[in-house]
């Protein structure tokens, strides 16, 4: 198994893509800390699949906006799991509005989540993984980061910086051992996307080269290969999982 032995934490676990990325490095042999903001039952299941394959999990709520729940959400995982080897930064919202009419809570709490906790579990997890000179973090991005995308000019701000965080990271860490990397999804099949209107659907589906969305599995096939040793001499890049939509 490409993670045995290894202790992943994933942001944002409890579903969607995060859920697919705690379950795919169980399936690799790590233990998965399952991080969820409120729904409790919905991580409490990733954690029971994931014990079904044998593997260790732990559940563990925090707001990742804010940096002494990261602290003490970093420290129950390496008390319950054991140092932490991948770091998922998946954790994600949006607050959908014109960029001329949005609220600064809008910009604000999409700024918070996406960007500055990321920034936090780097900050927390990052001092230990070069203390041990070793470790692969793994941030979840978009493509709207890359292209803009309608409606969404502070999520596609926020998931820019975290390019630019990922890359000043990777910088700063490479010397330590320490990788970090980061997926930018295109359209992905979620609980995010269900409710897009088939008229939108459409015209979304026409700038896809492949003519079809993305499945969270996808995702985390290539969260797996960053977090394993066959990525070792990867730092700083941000890949596209998205059927060629940014091509």
């Amino acid at each position: 198994m490409k993670l045995a032995g290894k202790v992943a934490l994933v942001t944002g676990a409890s579903r969607g893509i995060g859920r697919a990325i705690a379950l795919a490095m169980g399936c690799e042999g790590a233990d998965v800390a399952v991080n969820y903001a409120s729904n409790e039952s919905a991580a409490q299941a990733v954690v029971a699949e994931l014990e079904a394959m044998g593997r260790r999990a732990l559940p563990v709520a925090c707001n990742v906006s804010v940096l002494d729940d990261v602290k003490a959400m970093v420290a129950a995982v390496t008390e319950g799991l054991g140092a932490i080897d991948i770091l998922v930064n998946n954790a994600g919202i949006m607050r959908d509005n014109y960029v001329v009419f949005m609220k600064d809570d809008e910009w604000n709490d999409v700024m918070d989540v996406n960007l500055k906790g990321a920034f936090y579990c780097i900050k927390v997890v990052g001092r230990e993984m070069m203390r041990a000179k070793s470790g692969k973090i793994v941030n979840i991005s978009s493509d709207a980061g890359l292209l803009g995308d309608m409606l969404r000019a502070n999520y596609s701000a926020s998931k820019s910086g975290l390019h630019g965080l990922t890359r000043s990271a990777a910088r700063e860490l490479a010397n330590y051992g320490v990788n970090v990397n980061a997926i930018a999804p295109g359209i992905i099949e979620t609980d995010m996307t269900a409710g897009t209107p088939p008229p939108k659907r459409e015209k979304q589906l026409a700038m896809i080269p492949q003519a079809r969305f993305g499945k969270p599995e996808e995702v985390a096939e290539v969260a797996v290969f960053l977090a394993s040793a066959a990525s070792d001499y990867i730092t700083g890049q941000v890949i596209s999982v998205d059927g060629g939509l940014r091509m």
